[in-house]
């Protein structure tokens, strides 16, 4: 489970936060964001994983690069040699999107 640093706005180059899920088979729930801000350096091969998704107990500190879809997201978890992403594909359940506050 992980979740988000608290706070829903530009942090240390992120962008806000978008949602969250659960995996299904373990239920451990994952804050999401979109990808953007000054720290967002991936390579031009990931373009296809819009999203930062929380990983690490520590929120912000650990993040993988995803495509977060309704019932299913697919998660960057490494790099070939040729830097291509290594990917897993992760069921997930209970998608929301958080609105933006006004």
């Amino acid at each position: 489970m992980a979740y988000a640093p608290y706070h829903n706005g530009e942090l240390n180059g992120s962008a806000p936060i978008a949602g969250a899920f659960n995996k299904k088979g373990n239920g451990h729930r994952f804050e999401f964001s979109v990808r953007g801000g000054s720290h967002d350096i991936v390579p031009d091969l990931w373009t296809e994983f819009p999203h930062m998704v929380f990983v690490g107990p520590y929120g912000q500190e650990e993040i993988r690069y995803a495509r977060v879809l309704k019932t299913v997201a697919h998660v960057v978890i490494g790099e070939e040699d040729d830097g291509t992403p290594v990917v897993q594909k992760w069921a997930i359940k209970n998608h929301i999107e958080y609105r933006e506050a006004v």
